[in-house]
């Protein structure tokens, strides 16, 4: 609990319990207002608190699960919040503006981001030296814009299985689009937004960068989270898997050699045998030698 106490201290301190005016609530935000200040919803932070580590553990597994979570905020105060925050555990982001269709048509949106990622190429490796200076100038203009647009997105070779969005209201096109594909949603949502509208609705305000930096750092850190133990589980798999092998080795090791003594055994026999009885010398390794004291014996 004590552990609780603190973050609520956190959020707190960051403003995560102002909402918007009184005048521009939405209704289906009601349990999550604790009351109201000059005016002003304020957002009951036993609630965000409860939320956000609901979404925090959804959003572990899925990161555990080796699928990708996608940031988006194209707001000012969260732009580089965000941005950062998603480098730092290597998941896409639309921190600029939201390409209409960038998951439902996400084909189209992946060979314009092929095409920035050949004009990168041609400009690294010198091939685009051949071009007039203005032709280059054009070129490196074009990456530039893509880059602002679609960099976040760069890495990203199929639909993200879950994303993330500061402010539902702003970002409606994203959340319509991941709707529509069934993508799995974590939101902060302010007073005047349906929280209804996400899977994961946290409660915060979404406007204040305190509020958003300390929403978005702690989900980061429960994908770090999953990622480390992720890892982990691998890491363990694969020495389980050498140890496997190991084993098999020394048992086949040990098998071979069993039947090599074996083998041996029936060599050091047939030797007295063979050798005492003036039996011919290449008649030893066909075992002829050993037979035939045998049968002369049985007769």
């Amino acid at each position: 609990m004590e552990n609780n106490t603190s973050l609520q201290q956190q959020l707190l301190e960051a403003g995560v319990h102002f909402g918007h005016l009184k005048k521009k609530w939405n209704p289906k935000m009601l349990p999550y207002i604790f009351a109201e200040k000059k005016g002003i919803h304020i957002i009951d932070l036993n609630k965000t608190v409860d939320y956000l580590q609901e979404s925090a553990a959804a959003i572990k597994q899925i990161a555990k699960s080796g699928k990708k979570i996608m940031f988006v905020a194209t707001k000012k105060q969260a732009k580089e919040i965000v941005t950062e925050c998603a480098k730092r555990v290597n998941m896409p982001y639309a921190t600029e503006r939201w390409l209409g269709g960038m998951l439902t048509n996400f084909n189209t949106v992946r060979k314009s981001v092929k095409k920035m990622q050949s004009i990168e190429k041609m400009l690294a490796d010198g091939s685009a030296d051949s071009l007039t200076k203005k032709e280059r100038l054009t070129l490196s203009r074009d990456k530039d814009k893509m880059e602002k647009v679609l960099g976040g997105i760069a890495q990203l070779g199929r639909l993200p299985a879950a994303l993330f969005l500061v402010d539902i209201g702003h970002e409606h096109i994203a959340l319509a689009e991941a709707k529509r594909l069934g993508i799995t949603t974590f939101g902060m949502v302010d007073t005047n937004c349906d929280p209804n509208k996400v899977d994961f609705a946290i409660p915060a305000n979404d406007d204040a960068t305190k509020s958003i930096a300390i929403i978005t750092n702690y989900i980061v850190a429960a994908i770090a989270e999953g990622l480390a133990e992720r890892q982990a589980s691998k890491d363990e798999e694969e020495s389980d898997d050498n140890n496997n092998e190991n084993e098999a080795r020394a048992r086949r090791l040990e098998a071979e050699a069993q039947s090599e003594a074996g083998r041996g055994g029936r060599g050091r026999g047939a030797a007295p045998a063979g050798g005492p009885g003036g039996a011919p010398k290449r008649r030893t390794p066909a075992g002829g030698g050993n037979r035939r004291p045998a049968g002369g014996g049985a007769r």
